[in-house]
C-alpha cells in the first residue's frame, strides 16, 4: 500500500500542502483570536475606567447627598431636642404650679379639718353640758318651755299668744294661743326624759317592763294634770296640746306606747312633737288670717262700691272731655277754611291788579271734620 502511495508523488504533495495550509490557518486563527482578546480586554479596560469615573461621580454625589441629609437630620434632631426641652420645661413648670396649688389646697383643707375638729370638740362639750342640763328636772322643764316659746314666736304675731297665761282657776299653762272665737288654745311642755332613758338603758326584760310602767305612769300623770287644770268649759278650747320637745322621744312614744296616745286623746289632750307643733302653729296662723279677712269683708265691700262710683264719674268726665275735644277740632277746621278763602281772594286781587285778567277760581280744599267716636274700654 505504501508503495502504491510513493508511486503517486502528486498525492503526497497534495497531502503535505494540505497539512501546511492547515497549520498556517491554525496559526492565523490563533493570532486572530489573541488579537480579538486583546481588543476586548482593551475595550473592557476602557469601559471599566468609564464605569470607575461614573462610580466616582456617583459616590461624590451620594457623599454630598448624605452630608446634606446628615445636616438636615442634625438640624431636625436639634429642633426636636429644643422642642422637647421647651415642653419639658413647661411641663415641669406646670407640674410645680399644680403641686404648689395642691399643697395650698391641702393646707386649706387641713385648716378646715382642724376647725371642724375644734367644732366637734366644742360640740362634745356642749353635748356634755346639754346632758347635765337635761339631767336636772327643773332645767329640763326650762329647756322644753324655751323650745316651745321659740316655735310660737316664729309662727305667730305678738298679740296672738301669751306665755304663762293665767286662767280663771289661777292655773298658768306654758302658753295660750288666742283663736278667733275668743277661747285660748292651751299648750303645755312636758319632757319625761328620765322614764325614757330608763327604758332605753334597760338590759333585761324585767328592767324594760318596769321602765315601761314608769313611762306610762308619768305620761298619765301629765295628761291628767293638763286635762284637769287647763281644760275649762266655756273658757278654753276643748282640746289642749302637750308639747314633747324631742322628736326621738315622741317617735318612741308613738311606736311603743300607742295606748298612752289614745288615752291622752280621749282626755282631749293631743301629744305633739316640735315638727307637729310647727304645723299646728301654721294652721292657727291661717285660721287667724281667714278670720281677719271675714271681719274686713264689709269694709272691702264698701270700698269696692266707692271704687265703682269713682269709675262711673271718671267715665262721665272722659266723655265730657271728648265732646270738648271734638268741638275744638271743628272750630280749627272752620278757621282753616276761612284762612284758605282769604288767601284765594288775596291771590285773585293780586292777579287782577298786575295782569288785568281774573284768574280762574281754584277748587276749594275743604278739610273734612273728624267723625266723633266714643271711647272704648282699654283706650
Amino acid at each position: 500500500m505504501i508503495d502504491g502511495l510513493l508511486a503517486q508523488p502528486s498525492a503526497l504533495l497534495l497531502l503535505a500542502a494540505a497539512g501546511v495550509l492547515a497549520c498556517v490557518l491554525a496559526i492565523g486563527i490563533t493570532q486572530l483570536l489573541r488579537r480579538r482578546d486583546r481588543q476586548a480586554a482593551d475595550h473592557q479596560m476602557i469601559e471599566l475606567a468609564r464605569l470607575q469615573a461614573e462610580t466616582s461621580v456617583r459616590i461624590d454625589a451620594m457623599r454630598d447627598l448624605v452630608a446634606g441629609r446628615q445636616a438636615d437630620l442634625a438640624r431636625a434632631v436639634n429642633e426636636r431636642l429644643d422642642s422637647v426641652s421647651h415642653h419639658l420645661n413647661q411641663s415641669m413648670t406646670t407640674s410645680r404650679q399644680h403641686t404648689v396649688e395642691s399643697l395650698q389646697k391641702l393646707n386649706e383643707r387641713l385648716a378646715v379639718i382642724d376647725h371642724a375638729q375644734r367644732n366637734i370638740t366644742d360640740l362634745a362639750s356642749q353635748m356634755s353640758s346639754l346632758h347635765s342640763v337635761l339631767a336636772n328636772k327643773q332645767q329640763r322643764g326650762a329647756f322644753g318651755q324655751g323650745r316651745l316659746e321659740i316655735i310660737v314666736r316664729d309662727g305667730l304675731p305678738k298679740d296672738c299668744y301669751e306665755f304663762q297665761f293665767t286662767l280663771s282657776n289661777k292655773s298658768r299653762p306654758d302658753c295660750a294661743v288666742f283663736l278667733p272665737d275668743g277661747r285660748p288654745l292651751v299648750v303645755d311642755a312636758k319632757f319625761p326624759l328620765e322614764a325614757v332613758s330608763a327604758l332605753r338603758n334597760a338590759s333585761s326584760d324585767e328592767e324594760r317592763k318596769q321602765a315601761a310602767a314608769r313611762l306610762r305612769a308619768d305620761f298619765a300623770r301629765h295628761v291628767g294634770d293638763i286635762s284637769e287644770k287647763y281644760l275649762i268649759a266655756g273658757e278654753t278650747q276643748d282640746l289642749a296640746l302637750m308639747f314633747v320637745p324631742s322628736e326621738s322621744v315622741y317617735m318612741e312614744l308613738h311606736d311603743g306606747f300607742e295606748d298612752i296616745v289614745q288615752k291622752a286623746f280621749r282626755s282631749n289632750v293631743v301629744i305633739v312633737s316640735p315638727s307637729l307643733l310647727m304645723l299646728a302653729i301654721h294652721v292657727i296662723q291661717q285660721i287667724q288670717r281667714d278670720a281677719r279677712m271675714r271681719e274686713a269683708a264689709d269694709k272691702i265691700h264698701d270700698e269696692v262700691g266707692h271704687l265703682m262710683d269713682d269709675i262711673s264719674r271718671m267715665h262721665d268726665r272722659v266723655l265730657h272731655l271728648q265732646r270738648h275735644f271734638g268741638q275744638a277740632n271743628e272750630d280749627m277746621r272752620q278757621i282753616l277754611i276761612s284762612a284758605e278763602k282769604v288767601e284765594k281772594r288775596a291771590t285773585r286781587i293780586r292777579e287782577v291788579e298786575f295782569d288785568g285778567e281774573e284768574a280762574p277760581a281754584a277748587a276749594t280744599n275743604v278739610i273734612p271734620a273728624p267723625l266723633p267716636r266714643r271711647l272704648q274700654a282699654g283706650e
